[in-house]
């Protein structure tokens, strides 16, 4: 196998078995990322084949510092966002009636499907912004200039992310409980 260098190098030049030996390396881990910020499987799919067609064109602005997988992350991030900026799900929320508290849930006894289902499951402006600030670590203030809203607006998309799933986790423990108890 080629070094990382070397790939990079040869993607820079636009060599095609190079950028295919790239994609598959990467395309199944990246394919996660597109997951979490997609609506369907399809459109993951989409996204990443969209995403690394910017890859390739932007490859030669990779300057060898940092985490390569990490620039890779964030243009397929910024492909799946630019996608819901055009299908504006991102409404404003009045942000007064939003507790400042953590939600709490407690997610021992739950598969890790069955937690990426609910996420799934979250309106888009909710999903966009808790796998943003919980699951890639962005801050409001990176959140607000990525999706282009108030800070204040990502703090009450994500409160509202929390609460809807601990809603759905707390029913799922309502029916197990529910069914234990026959």
């Amino acid at each position: 196998m080629t070094s990382l260098k070397n790939l990079i190098r040869q993607c820079k030049n636009q060599e095609r078995n190079a950028q295919e030996e790239l994609y598959r390396i990467y395309a199944a881990k990246l394919f996660g990322v597109c997951l979490k910020y997609s609506d369907s499987y399809h459109q993951a799919e989409d996204n990443l084949q969209d995403g690394f067609v910017t890859i390739f064109d932007k490859i030669s602005q990779y300057k060898d510092e940092g985490s390569f997988e990490g620039w890779m992350k964030r243009i397929l991030i910024n492909t799946a966002l630019q996608k819901h900026r055009k299908q504006k799900v991102y409404a404003l929320t009045n942000e007064d009636n939003i507790p400042e508290e953590e939600v709490e849930v407690e997610t021992d006894d739950l598969s890790v499907d069955f937690l990426l289902k609910c996420v799934q499951e979250l309106p888009d402006r909710y999903r966009q912004v808790f796998n943003m600030y919980v699951m890639d670590g962005y801050s409001h203030r990176e959140i607000s200039e990525m999706l282009k809203i108030s800070e204040g607006t990502s703090k009450s998309n994500l409160a509202r992310a929390r609460m809807a799933l601990r809603d759905k986790i707390e029913k799922k423990e309502s029916i197990k409980n529910s069914a234990q108890s026959l």
